[in-house]
């Protein structure tokens, strides 16, 4: 078996030891008889699984009490319209825009009442996020809405905004568990699993107890939190194999110390990666530094031709899923959670090597 470094921004990689126990587990989990993806979510089994997998997420995160954990269906994009038929109290909201995923939730929940956009980067191309102090927002608005990481442009906000009373929501999507970050300073945290949590399919929603039983009337009932929460994420059956999975990685990073340890290693890649492209003038990295990604390094060598050939050659050499999204151009290397630091040096060894293979006229 030869295992390649997939850079993808997701689905992307599983650390190699969840892989393992998965695989020794998929044909018998325990004494049950059957795969996890053969047990009825009702089942003594599963109710172990999805009840070790919250305590660990909560441990993990350091998730205060009055916070439900949600694990649910329809990926992070469902939220675009959880949210607002959720919180919008009042019919406002404000949005931050700070990329593609920020403005397709601001434009859902555009449907449901008056939602404005407090803050936007997008003018730069989205090269930074944008800056915000408490006066950006209303005083009225029912919640301000961001997106922390931004996987398609590389940004990551170095600041978490303060909007006094108004409850922040984030899509963490592509940064959750990749470093400390402090739950209470939020209303609701959701996020799609597939990038550093487990298989596509699994959504988690982590949202403050006052902020539930709001829902306006007409919301699906698969969209209701307090449904959700009422039946401990299992009003239907959910995805199961995918919380078996995110049980076991955050076990994994519980067992190596953490999100302390967690965000050590993922800076250690991030440096490498930024160094080598901060002190060469062959490949240009278009996000301003202030706003780097940790999860998410986009970079392009400003010829059309050799952006095109650069991720072919990638995959030759066992380096795979390094175009840049359609929408940007360029090449975008994801170095989530499970990416090992040897697979970033040999993304640094390739660059070098298709720079002096293929000079620029």
């Amino acid at each position: 078996m030869k295992r390649v470094f997939n850079f993808s921004a997701g689905p992307s990689m599983l650390p190699m030891p969840v892989l393992e126990s998965a695989a020794a587990d998929l044909m018998c989990y325990g004494d049950s008889g059957m795969s996890v993806m053969e047990m009825s979510h009702r089942s003594p089994s599963f109710d172990a699984i999805i009840k070790a997998a919250e305590a660990s997420f909560r441990k993990l995160m350091n998730i205060p009490d009055n916070y439900k954990v949600l694990f649910l269906q329809g990926g992070a994009s469902t939220q675009f319209a959880a949210v607002p038929l959720n919180l919008m109290k009042n019919g406002k909201a404000d949005y931050i825009l700070s990329g593609q995923f920020s403005t397709k939730a601001f434009k859902e929940a555009q449907k449901y009442g008056d939602v404005v956009a407090c803050a936007s980067s997008k003018d730069d191309n989205f090269a930074h996020v944008p800056e915000t102090t408490r006066g950006s927002f209303r005083a009225d608005a029912d919640y301000v809405h961001m997106c922390f990481n931004n996987t398609i442009y590389g940004t990551k906000f170095n600041y978490i905004p303060d909007t006094g009373d108004i409850p922040l929501v984030a899509d963490m999507s592509s940064c959750i568990i990749s470093e400390p970050i402090d739950v209470s300073k939020f209303g609701l945290i959701y996020a799609g699993a597939q990038k550093n949590v487990a298989p596509a399919g699994l959504t988690i929603v982590i949202v403050r107890e006052d902020l539930i039983g709001n829902a306006r009337e007409g919301t699906p009932s698969m969209l209701d939190y307090k449904l959700m929460a009422d039946n401990d994420s299992m009003y239907n059956t959910p995805p199961c194999w995918p919380i078996y999975v995110a049980g076991m990685v955050f076990d994994w990073i519980l067992s190596i110390g953490g999100l302390e340890e967690m965000k050590r290693m993922n800076e250690k890649k991030a440096a490498l990666l930024y160094d080598y492209l901060d002190n060469q003038d062959y490949y240009t990295a278009p996000v301003e530094k202030s706003s780097r990604s940790m999860m998410n390094v986009t970079f392009v060598t400003g010829d059309a031709e050799l952006d095109k050939k650069f991720p072919k050659e990638a995959e030759k050499a066992g380096l795979m899923n390094l175009k840049g999204h359609r929408s940007v151009g360029g090449m975008r290397a994801s170095i989530y959670n499970a990416m090992p630091y040897e697979g970033v040096e040999k993304l640094v060894e390739f660059m070098k090597d298709f720079a002096e293979k293929n000079p620029k006229n």
